[in-house]
């Protein structure tokens, strides 16, 4: 799925509104090489646009969905390209990505990622979470699902109607990625044949969805209160799962481990922790954040 770039429009600024507006990205064409001047293409005249190794490199800003530093990205065409710079910023495998919204780390299909980035665009990459086995029993014609996919072969739930089949499974969500129809993975397949499939799944009988959840906040939240707790326990031989909870809210947006110190005194000062038991949640919270237990 080639990416096109649009521009945000600025009212109070008429020369920004427009530095990027139309612009469209072949395969073979860097995201900063499209740019066009409106003024001189518009009457006919006006100097050719430069080569592309001339032309400015636009840098975007990324994050994962559900907790990490935010990384720096450039030179994608594509989106299976973005996929593969955003898994080499945050050293995971791109086949862990299921999707990217933009300017919002939440699962809304409404800031799904399509087909176009504006200059402005926060690019948040949701990750594979927890695999689910379910059972539905085909009561309806229609499942009440709206499927799509992510230009580099998953498919996932985009919609889910009220009261319909679907939606009575609670189990089942919006961004869950369908893995397999009844044993049948269906990795590679396109949105609209996965759709035709469960169309086609005969009314009056059960069927089986493997599904992948995207990563949520919680989980982070709640792998680093665990350990957090582990720690308590180590180094003051108390386990507070509220305690380890206030400290991760604490250093969950924080930058390095001194301005997590300043942030922790301030907010726990009483408790005069050793550093080294600081720098170890500090450590954790990290980890957690990058998924790495």
């Amino acid at each position: 799925m080639p990416l096109g770039l649009r521009g945000k429009k600025k009212p109070k600024s008429k020369e920004n509104s427009k530095l990027v507006e139309n612009e469209e990205l072949g395969e073979r064409a860097g995201l900063a090489g499209r740019s066009t001047n409106k003024a001189a293409t518009s009457n006919g005249g006006g100097l050719p646009p430069p080569p592309v190794n001339l032309r400015p490199k636009l840098v975007f800003h990324t994050q994962l969905a559900h907790g990490s530093p935010t990384g720096r990205i450039e030179g994608f065409t594509n989106v299976k390209e973005l996929y593969g710079k955003i898994a080499d910023v945050f050293n995971l495998s791109v086949s862990e990505i299921l999707f990217c919204t933009l300017n919002t780390h939440k699962i809304d299909m409404d800031k799904l990622l399509g087909g176009q980035i504006g200059l402005e665009d926060f690019i948040f990459a949701h990750t594979k979470g927890i695999k689910k086995e379910v059972e539905v029993f085909k009561s309806e014609d229609a499942l009440g699902l709206t499927i799509t996919d992510n230009g580099a072969g998953y498919a996932f739930i985009k919609r889910i109607k009220e009261e319909s089949v679907v939606d009575k499974v609670k189990v089942i969500g919006v961004g869950d990625h369908i893995e397999c129809i009844n044993g049948k993975n269906i990795v590679g397949t396109r949105h609209y044949e996965v759709a035709k499939m469960l169309k086609e799944l005969q009314k009056g009988k059960a069927f089986t969805l493997k599904l992948v959840e995207p990563t949520k906040a919680f989980e982070f939240e709640e792998k680093a209160v665990k350990k957090v707790d582990d720690l308590l326990e180590s180094y003051m031989g108390i386990r507070d799962t509220e305690l380890a909870a206030t400290m991760v809210e604490v250093g969950k947006d924080k930058k390095n481990p001194d301005e997590f110190a300043m942030a922790l005194d301030e907010a726990l000062g009483d408790f005069a922790f050793p550093d080294e038991f600081v720098f170890d949640v500090w450590g954790a919270i990290g980890d957690a954040k990058e998924g790495r237990f």
